[in-house]
């Protein structure tokens, strides 16, 4: 068998074309990996930028500017002894302030720098810095400054918002190295084990590098013109689902075309036919994700919907690199890509009408598992939903509920640190207070209802233009109010750390008073943040689920021409992502001891699991129509799942590695993720691809395609 074309065609597709398509990915990974290596260098982590549009937090953000004409960040400098500060130490304090307010990157003015204050108990003093600069930077310059200028006998500490987010931006900071080098790495030992080739591993790291690398590319000038942000947590998640994509997608090539090379003498004509054959579950797959991705365009939160195109275009351009530089580079090194376990000619191919079972011509452990199940199917798929829907009895223990920053943070941190200790001396919330934007008609009565709401401490509003420009009491009420389009701005620190789960229902009965007093008043301030965010969230889970559902059900019917078959895939995939979310709360509360989850990941865990396990349910079952249009259902189920068995297995331990990879980086967000979808990935790739879904297809039979013409003429 082989495709007849003359010896000068065959240069021209045998080398020329294939050797015109390296370098035109030679070309463009060239000028895309210095712009991913770039991309850190563009993402904004800070929490504020990525909510709604119509939040009240986002409101008062922007009406704030008017009153401080500026959008710094709070530091929280706070200095701590054993004892009594004595008057020695609160003179060289005192001295502090004047160097911390010629640090660059500080806001100048009055209000730049606010302090020492003493604690009450006389052993801390703390400074409120507000950042201007590049929160990292100052930070740094911040900790110096401090270093150099702390007492004798004292330990100071930076914290507060800007401290917090230097440390998180540290922290995203080693997904440029450290979390792609894991994840290659991981990769290549897989493959080394799957193959035992010395050439195919790297041809696929190769694939996976220069998609990833083109997206990078991309990704980096839309961000540079404004189309997109970008934020570490999506800079991760792009690196992970291109390499792990581009990697799976190779996987189904080679696995094709290592079956073709026994039917086709000329690697050329073994491409062509390892293509024709693999193009359509490969282009359904990548499309299921990018469609699965793009309805976070849906979210309320700027950063979900950002996530969408940049995680879309990780997929595309790891699709068209499996797709065109792989299969050039195949062709190329022909059989040599194989070495030293080449495949051979095969003397004979079982023919169609040989095969009863579909499985004469299989061995091992993919002949052994479709023997258990065309001998007890129903028996398989029962034991299999039962063993899921005990692990999903478990779902509702997973707390969604959002975390503070301090455990956002995993790893070393002197800003969680520091947050410890001001607890310690101050009210929790010192540094970081509510801001009501109130009409200026009703101040005393919204600083009364402010007041007078449990977990509040100091109400302090902003004065009209004053030598020293501060903040002061709003009960005092000594000077006249800065008024701007008649509203003013108050302030009010919380008894309570303002990024933990106890200020949500503060800044709720809050809301609720100050609304009483004065129904256009605002709140927001870090912990409105918060609680706005996790609302967004929420509202996008219920939004959002049913859109990707929806959109990955059309897609199925399209591709396997039936109802039944895409309804099938669609429930096993929403029961393994319920076992998974249920196995998953056990493991954070039980082994790990995780104080919560950020209100997104179930969300970002749908859109992947479901998208990526529904990836292999789509390998297997084109495999199984392909197989049964010839030998029938039941018989092609079970050839099927022996052909795609080993491949799709890889694929999956893949992707899960890659996945896991994202552990490394010490944010609770991403080792969370992780686990999830690695967990989910291995439970979709041996349970339910390999037993559930097969054994309730077989039981069914040719049913399984209706209402198709394959129903109605095929075999059962």
């Amino acid at each position: 068998m082989s495709i007849n074309i003359q010896s000068g065609r065959v240069l021209w597709f045998r080398v020329l074309i294939p050797m015109f398509l390296i370098l035109v990915w030679l070309a463009v990974a060239s000028v895309g990996g210095p712009s991913f290596g770039k991309l850190s260098s563009v993402a904004t982590n800070d929490q504020e930028s990525f909510l709604p549009e119509n939040a009240d937090a986002t409101k008062v953000q922007n009406l704030q500017t008017k009153f401080i004409n500026s959008r710094s960040i709070p530091a929280v400098v706070v200095v701590a002894g054993n004892t009594a500060l004595q008057p020695g130490q609160l003179h060289q304090l005192t001295a502090l302030k004047t160097v911390l307010a010629q640090t660059a990157g500080v806001a100048s003015g009055a209000e730049g720098v606010v302090g020492p204050v003493p604690a009450t108990d006389g052993r801390a003093a703390e400074f409120i810095v507000q950042v201007e600069g590049k929160v990292s930077t100052t930070v740094d310059n911040l900790n110096t400054t401090v270093k150099s200028h702390t007492p004798a006998g004292t330990q100071a500490y930076l914290t507060g918002p800007a401290g917090l987010a230097s440390d998180l931006f540290k922290a995203f900071s080693s997904i440029d190295g450290v979390l792609l080098y894991v994840a290659l790495i991981a990769v290549f030992l897989i493959l080394l084990l799957v193959y035992r080739s010395v050439v195919l591993p790297f041809l696929v790291l190769l694939t996976a590098i220069f998609g990833l690398s083109v997206a990078g590319l991309v990704v980096y000038h839309s961000v540079n013109a404004g189309w997109l942000k970008l934020n570490g947590e999506s800079q991760g998640i792009l690196s992970i689902l291109a390499i792990g994509a581009a990697t799976d997608y190779s996987l189904l090539v080679i696995a094709r075309y290592r079956e073709a090379l026994q039917h086709y003498a000329e690697p050329l004509d073994a491409m062509l036919h390892a293509l024709r054959n693999s193009i359509e579950a490969i282009s359904a797959s990548a499309a299921t994700v990018i469609a699965g991705v793009l309805c976070l365009l849906f979210s309320e939160l700027t950063s979900n919907r950002d996530l969408g195109p940049v995680a879309a275009l990780g997929i595309l351009f790891s699709y068209l690199s499996a797709m065109t530089l792989l299969p050039a580079l195949l062709v190329i090194l022909g059989r040599v890509a194989f070495w030293p376990f080449r495949p051979k000619l095969a003397e004979r191919i079982a023919q169609p009408h040989e095969l009863k079972t579909g499985l004469e011509d299989r061995h091992g452990l993919w002949r052994r598992i479709p023997t258990t199940i065309s001998a007890h199917p129903r028996a398989v798929w029962l034991i299999c939903f039962v063993v899921l829907a005990g692990f999903a009895v478990t779902f509702p223990q997973f707390k969604a509920n959002g975390v503070s920053q301090s455990d956002t943070i995993l790893g070393k941190s002197d800003a969680v640190t520091g947050q410890k200790v001001l607890a310690e001396h101050f009210p929790a919330g010192s540094g970081s207070p509510a801001v009501i934007i109130a009409d200026a008609s009703k101040l005393n009565a919204v600083a009364d209802a402010i007041e007078h709401t449990n977990g509040v401490g100091n109400v302090d509003y902003l004065p009209a233009q004053q030598a020293n420009q501060k903040y002061v009491h709003a009960t005092s009420n000594p000077y006249t109010p800065a008024i701007i389009d008649g509203k003013v701005m108050l302030t009010a620190e919380l008894n309570v750390s303002a990024d933990s789960s106890q200020a949500t229902p503060i800044i709720k009965q809050l809301r609720k008073n100050v609304s009483n007093a004065d129904p256009s008043a605002l709140v927001g301030g870090v912990s409105a943040i918060m609680l706005d965010s996790n609302n967004a969230a929420t509202a996008d889970l219920h939004k959002i689920i049913p859109i990707v559902l929806a959109v990955i059900f059309i897609i199925l019917i399209l591709l396997l021409r039936s109802l039944i078959a895409p309804a099938l895939l669609i429930a096993s995939v929403i029961v393994s992502f319920s076992a998974t979310i249920g196995i998953s709360a056990l493991v954070f509360n039980h082994v790990f001891n995780f104080a919560g989850s950020d209100a997104a990941i179930p969300l970002f865990a749908f859109i992947f699991l479901v998208a990526l396990g529904v990836d292999y349910n789509i390998f297997l079952m084109t495999r199984v129509r392909e197989e049964a249009k010839k030998i029938g259902s039941r018989a092609g189920i079970l050839r099927g799942l022996s052909v795609t068995g080993s491949v799709i297995t890889s694929a999956g331990i893949v992707l899960a590695a890659t996945f896991a990879a994202l552990a490394v980086v010490p944010i609770l967000f991403l080792v969370q993720i992780a686990f999830i979808v690695a967990f989910g990935v291995l439970l979709d790739t041996i349970v339910v691809r390999s037993l559930l879904v097969p054994a309730i297809s077989y039981d069914i039979g040719k049913r399984i395609w209706w209402p198709s013409r394959l129903w109605r003429k095929g075999k059962k």
